[in-house]
């Protein structure tokens, strides 16, 4: 697909379209979905921001590139004077002080925020069903789930309720609802794009991410959001990558892919057959494909699952009511902390909390958490050694098709393996992009870390490919 983001930006330099129209469109779309994306429509903001957009054009002032383009945001950043919720009790009338870095270099370039999106609470889920504001529905189909924990920015993209949306992801948490609804997602090399302002699930591995519908467009804003940055230590430099150097497959020579992924009994039959299949494709194209060998599914999803419930109790031990949230009095201190948490938070988020408590607490911190770090190391170097011998490695994005929505409320140990081939690149914190093709769920596009580039370039060769 052609990039949405040049196309309206050519129509609105030629005064085809006005701004405040193209705005306003996108919110009424938003306002009468059924698809339950929707946490906060960020509408007077929005009208006023287009309405200066259209006064620039009228003088014949030149526009940026995002300049007057609408937007989403996943309802975990900070976005100065606006609800930040989480899709939690505790946060629902919480307003934001600042706005996240990520957020505030799009603003900068002129890009207009339509809409706060639902999401799994604190991003803890796989299926958007874990808030408040109820289930998000797939896209395709609204019986199934529209995938988590950004699931409403995966589907306002696909649905066209905005032109792209800023996902965050964890674990998956932007390639699996992607993969959901059909739009490319992507998650970038680990301090690509400043965490400051993203709420922390696991910050060794949130990573801030863009969903669109086409490659063009996640390499736009990608750009915009890229670089380093004072208020978070991991962020970097980064080289703008240039439309040219993705244009074709040139330098990608041999690619890998996971042999007990597609020989898991877990994955779904046809979602095997498909893989299969495009990996004959692409053999066809000329392109050498190698069987690795990588870490069994149930080794990566408990050393991730481990570490991020650990990172996550530390991190959310600072809500409790007494600073921000909704704050629940009770006949001591020690107590309203208790009822605060236990009242505020989600049973998934809970579950996640006293997960966390118990690998990091005194006589199992050294048996489990201890020994999830060396894990890590261990598919760290993995992938390495994997990448001196590949240029990119494909795999699935999810082992099965979305479920009905309940089902995941109903076994949550299904849900996390539903993360089963994601979570390894994030603990390696390596740039990895789902792209819509080769299996109902997409595939998953990954390579060394700082390889962004060569991520986008493979997405394009795929595209012409299948």
């Amino acid at each position: 697909m052609a990039s949405q983001i040049k196309q309206l930006h050519q129509q609105l330099v030629n005064k085809e379209i006005t701004c405040t129209n193209l705005v306003q469109e996108k919110l009424n779309l938003l306002r009468a979905n059924t698809n339950n994306t929707v946490n906060t429509l960020l509408d007077t903001l929005a009208l006023d921001l287009a309405a200066k957009v259209d006064v620039k054009i009228a003088k014949g002032e030149t526009i940026g590139l995002l300049e007057g383009i609408p937007f989403g945001i996943k309802d975990v950043y900070m976005v100065q004077g606006t609800y930040t919720t989480a899709s939690s009790n505790l946060l629902k009338n919480y307003k934001s002080a600042y706005t996240a870095t990520a957020i505030q270099k799009l603003l900068d370039a002129g890009a207009i925020p339509l809409v706060k999106e639902n999401c799994d609470s604190f991003g803890h889920g796989s299926s958007s069903e874990n808030t408040i504001f109820g289930a998000v529905k797939n896209a395709i189909n609204p019986d199934l789930v529209g995938g988590g924990s950004s699931g409403g920015s995966a589907v306002n993209v696909a649905k066209d309720y905005t032109v792209f949306s800023i996902g965050g992801d964890t674990g998956g948490s932007v390639r699996q609802p992607a993969g959901y609804n059909n739009v490319y997602g992507l998650k970038p090399t680990y301090g690509r794009i400043s965490r400051y302002g993203l709420m922390a699930y696991a910050s060794s591995t949130d990573c801030v991410g863009p969903i669109a519908k086409s490659i063009e467009d996640i390499r736009i804003v990608l750009n915009v959001m890229s670089g380093k940055d004072s208020k978070d230590q991991t962020t970097y430099a980064s080289a703008e990558i240039k439309e040219a150097s993705i244009s074709n497959s040139n330098g990608i020579k041999t690619i890998g892919y996971f042999k007990n992924f597609v020989e898991s009994d877990a994955i779904d039959p046809k979602i095997k057959a498909d893989f299969l299949a495009t990996i004959e494709k692409i053999k066809a194209k000329g392109i050498e494909v190698k069987e690795l060998d990588f870490f069994k599914s149930d080794i990566l999803v408990s050393t991730y699952y481990t570490l991020a419930m650990a990172e996550t109790a530390s991190n959310l031990s600072r809500l409790d009511g007494s600073n921000y949230g909704n704050r629940i009095e009770d006949k001591n201190l020690k107590e309203s902390y208790a009822v605060t948490r236990s009242e505020n938070f989600s049973e998934e988020t809970k579950r996640r909390i006293v997960g966390g408590n118990q690998v990091l607490s005194q006589g199992f911190s050294d048996e489990i958490y201890l020994k999830g770090l060396a894990l890590r190391d261990a598919i760290s170097e993995n992938f390495e050694n994997d990448f001196k011998e590949v240029d990119i490695i494909l795999s699935p994005v999810t082992p099965s098709t979305p479920p009905k929505i309940g089902d995941s409320l109903k076994d949550p140990h299904a849900m996390y393996l539903s993360d089963a081939y994601t979570v390894g690149f994030s603990l390696g914190q390596l740039p990895t992009l789902t792209a819509p093709q080769g299996t109902e769920t997409g595939v998953q596009i990954t390579a060394a870390k700082n390889n962004d580039e060569l991520v986008l370039k493979f997405a394009n060769f795929l595209k012409d490919t299948i």
